[in-house]
């Protein structure tokens, strides 16, 4: 059986042009996805997990740029031409978008846009195609699968219409699933239960998968690996409990303490983290978390970290990491999720 990974992510950089100068999104990041793994990229709003994933899909903006090599199944999806690179995308890497009614058609029935992808990658007919469509939905917890297919996208709640992306993002029988913020327009009841669905198919299928969230919880339990993202770099990479039980960069940790748990006391404030994220069009030349470090030196704010290991599969980029587990941040159960 092969060890390489599935998708191999070497110092990826993805840059958009704007008004107010270049935003550095992405700015050197690595990771790999091992088949059959669920890697987390967890981070504050704005650090550039989102745009990471569209780099990888090739779904950049307009006065966009991005560099780096991207392999998947040992093909670097960059230096592929549009026409090849196309064909990776949907059938062999498939994606779940935040808001499923901007992402889905609003005009086109659930059928053909179930079917379409189904059609295009594997060549089956339409009657096939539309008996695996009745099948995905099953699959996913759509009740009545038959009447849903006629359906509209306006027809449906939230939490249908998200089901609706997943069963059409596995249409094609993906290698690896890329799920951004999959939850975020729906409730708390809802947001669970496509969550553990997400987990169930890829274990079921044996797909690979990314799970981006600005919520830990949402990653906690539910993936192999997480990697930290601030200000467009990777700050930690590991395994999920390696990493919430025992974060070592000081932006991990603060995350870690700033989220409820079940544990927490109720009149005990959450220790906040103070600042914010700085200027994406900045040239920052130390480590970014400087500035809202209280462990920052001299050499913080004038070197950039890089990522180092600290323990076996589990990297950290910071020069002053934790070296304590605290207790209150070890095996605590998460709020909500």
């Amino acid at each position: 059986m092969s060890t390489d990974p599935l998708l191999a992510v070497r110092n990826l950089r993805a840059h958009i042009g704007t008004s107010r100068g270049i935003v550095r999104a992405v700015d050197d990041v690595t990771l790999d996805v091992d088949p059959a793994q669920s890697l987390g990229v967890v981070g504050e709003s704005g650090s550039g997990k989102s745009v990471m994933a569209r780099a990888i899909m090739g779904l950049m903006p307009g006065r966009s740029a991005r560099s780096g090599e991207v392999y998947f199944q040992g093909r670097d999806l960059l230096s592929l031409p549009q026409g090849e690179q196309r064909d990776v995308w949907g059938k062999h890497i498939s994606m779940v978008f935040q808001d499923p009614g901007r992402s889905l058609n609003p005009v086109v029935r659930v059928e053909r846009q179930l079917t379409e992808g189904m059609r295009k990658h594997l060549g089956v007919s339409r009657s096939d195609a539309k008996g695996r469509a009745l099948e995905l939905l099953q699959e996913v917890g759509v009740p009545d699968p038959e009447r849903r297919l006629r359906n509209y996208p306006h027809e449906m709640s939230g939490g249908m219409r998200q089901r609706v992306m997943i069963a059409i993002a596995l249409a094609a029988e993906p290698d690896l699933l890329i799920a951004d913020e999959p939850t975020t327009a729906l409730d708390v009841t809802v947001q669970r239960q496509i969550l553990d669905l997400l987990r169930s198919v890829q274990r079921e299928r044996g797909m690979s998968m990314i799970l981006i969230s600005h919520d830990l919880a949402v990653v906690a339990g539910r993936t192999d690996r997480v990697a930290v993202m601030y200000a467009g770099r990777l700050a930690e990479i590991g395994s999920t409990r390696k990493v919430f039980e025992a974060p070592r960069h000081r932006y991990t940790h603060a995350l870690l303490a700033a989220t409820p748990t079940i544990g927490h006391e109720r009149h005990t404030p959450f220790q906040l983290i103070s600042g914010s994220l700085p200027d994406p069009t900045a040239d920052v030349t130390g480590c970014r978390f400087a500035p809202r470090c209280a462990y920052a030196t001299d050499a913080c704010r004038t070197s950039a970290p890089t990522m180092t290991p600290v323990a076996l599969e589990h990297e950290v980029s910071c020069f002053h990491p934790v070296t304590t587990v605290v207790p209150e941040l070890s095996g605590g159960e998460f709020v909500g999720r």
